[in-house]
């Protein structure tokens, strides 16, 4: 039997209407003679009764104590009554359909509740019953311990249980459905223009998503790299194909057309800069301050006798106070936003860092701090040059068309 993966968002599943949308993706699925495994997230968003936050606002009564365990306990319902649900609705259009939580789906993780990672897919029972059913529903972005306990994934982790059952069920592909029409090669709330990306790599896009691109969670993108199963990014409301994800050698053409796929962004950083004539010393205290404090740290810059590198905003007055009492007097510039041009069509190609810099000078934008690889440029501006630093990008590459 063939085997492929769709699974459907919050807001693919939030309403009846959006349902029904939903529902006929599987249909043709099973018409074109595909085993389907659906993976489904909880219903809607914050505000809509059985989604996560609003399960966890439950909780938010200040007299009430819970930990970790017993949160993923409560979470983990927001997907069992979606499958439940949705199950039903497939059983009445005439199809074969069985629901199953992550833990009957053969997802095992550590105890690291709220961000649990997959230890290993035991997948026989699904497979068994997947000979008796059509369609397999199963709650996504949970698990079950060795020692029974049940486990959330975490962030995007509806997306790394659809992924993680394609590899373990040797899927012909992952759809992953949503309220977009793919991936767009800007933010449309910043740039009038964009254009849905036909394709990309797994690197293009792990790149776009820890950059700030809302589209999939870049764990769930490593997985299926790993045993190179093609992804889609599809809107639930449309036949389109949207976005392929794949390996370069398969999407080659596109890449020999482009030098770059994407512009991205990250709002709300702090730049920190810690200079020192003990640079020997320098890099290794700053970092294990930070470390100690728990605070992530990124972009950055090494030289002989100074640190530059960003926080989150709301991280920097803790980080500047651990380096003060280092004896340092490090310098900051709050309010950031990091911009970055990601395209494997770049690597090897001179010229896309001029064009970049070309592109924000002619906007007089700032740049306080720049980085590359193979695939990205980084740029760092000010927080209020950041839509006009993404719009001249996007013009520059012509990525409109």
């Amino acid at each position: 039997m063939t085997v492929i993966v769709q699974k459907f968002g919050g807001t693919s599943v939030r309403s009846e209407d959006r349902r029904l949308a939903a529902s006929r993706h599987v249909e043709k699925a099973v018409e074109d003679g595909h085993k389907v495994i659906v993976v489904v997230s909880a219903i809607g968003r914050l505000g809509d009764p059985y989604a996560t936050d609003t399960l966890l606002e439950l909780l938010s009564n200040e007299d009430l104590t819970s930990s970790t365990r017993e949160q993923d306990l409560l979470v983990s319902c927001g997907e069992i009554i979606s499958s439940v649900v949705f199950t039903g609705l497939l059983r009445s259009l005439g199809l074969n359909a069985m629901a199953f939580t992550g833990a009957q789906a053969g997802f095992r993780t550590n105890e690291d509740f709220g961000k649990a990672s997959i230890l290993d897919m035991e997948c026989e029972h699904l497979k068994a019953m997947l000979h008796k059913v059509d369609v397999a529903v199963v709650a996504g972005f949970q698990g079950e311990s060795p020692g029974g306990e049940t486990t959330t994934l975490g962030r995007g982790g509806s997306d790394t249980s659809a992924t993680a059952l394609g590899v373990a069920m040797e899927a012909d592909y992952v759809d992953i459905f949503t309220d977009v029409n793919g991936i767009m090669t800007a933010d449309p709330g910043i740039v009038q223009e964009v254009s849905v990306i036909e394709s990309v790599t797994y690197q293009e896009i792990c790149n776009m998503a820890y950059q700030g691109a809302k589209v999939i969670h870049p764990r769930a993108v490593e997985i299926a790299m790993q045993a190179e199963i093609p992804v889609r990014i599809r809107s639930t409301l449309s036949d389109e194909p949207g976005t392929l994800i794949s390996t370069a050698s398969k999407i080659k053409t596109a890449l020999n057309e482009r030098q770059v796929t994407g512009i991205a962004h990250m709002a709300g950083l702090s730049q920190i800069t810690v200079r020192s004539k003990e640079y020997l010393t320098l890099q290794d205290n700053v970092f294990y301050e930070m470390a100690k404090a728990g605070i992530s740290v990124d972009f950055i810059n090494i030289q002989p006798s100074a640190v530059v590198y960003t926080v989150p905003d709301e991280r920097a007055d803790e980080a500047l106070r651990a380096l003060r009492a280092k004896g340092y007097e490090p310098e900051c510039l709050s309010h950031c936003a990091k911009i970055s041009a990601i395209g494997a069509g770049m690597t090897g190609v001179p010229g896309v860092a001029s064009k970049i810099v070309a592109a924000l000078t002619k906007e007089n934008i700032q740049i306080y701090q720049s980085a590359d690889s193979h695939t990205t440029i980084w740029v760092l501006v000010e927080e209020g040059d950041m839509k006009k630093a993404v719009r001249a990008l996007h013009q520059m590459f012509q990525l409109e068309h």
